[in-house]
């Protein structure tokens, strides 16, 4: 139950007073925003390879999936603190009805990934005129 509690809140374990973290698993952090005419989201993920990067739509859902692969560790090297984040990862959220789920696009600069959804036309109700006899 700690180990889920300190993963939630984004901490990590040290095992046995060793002060070398634990390798955890982890989730990047994103940003959602809606636009006019689309949705946008921003997902940090600093030194993972756009290769290892998979994004999915699936029943208006959007899956962001992925991995950032551990340094190898070098015989010259002595690590004495590690408290970035590797290993696989995944964030899903929910779409709203009024997306064009075919026509989305993602870029990777920087370290971000940016997931462009377009908005549909949305259908307007008709106005019915009702005459009174």
């Amino acid at each position: 139950m700690f180990d889920r509690y300190t993963r939630a809140m984004g901490m990590r374990r040290t095992g046995g007073g060793s002060e070398i973290a634990a390798v955890a698993d982890w989730s990047p952090q994103v940003d959602i925003t809606e636009g006019p005419d689309e949705f946008t989201i921003k997902a940090e993920i600093p030194e993972v390879n756009k290769d290892d990067v998979k994004i999915t739509i699936d029943n208006g859902v959007v899956t962001i999936q992925g991995e950032r692969k551990q340094e190898k560790e070098e015989k010259d090297k002595k690590f004495h603190r590690i408290e970035r984040f590797y290993g696989s990862f995944s964030r899903s959220f929910s779409l709203p009805d009024n997306v064009n789920a075919s026509a989305a696009k993602a870029t990777f600069k920087d370290g971000v990934l940016t997931l462009q959804i377009p908005k549909t036309a949305e259908t307007k109700p008709k106005g019915i005129e009702v005459k009174v006899e």
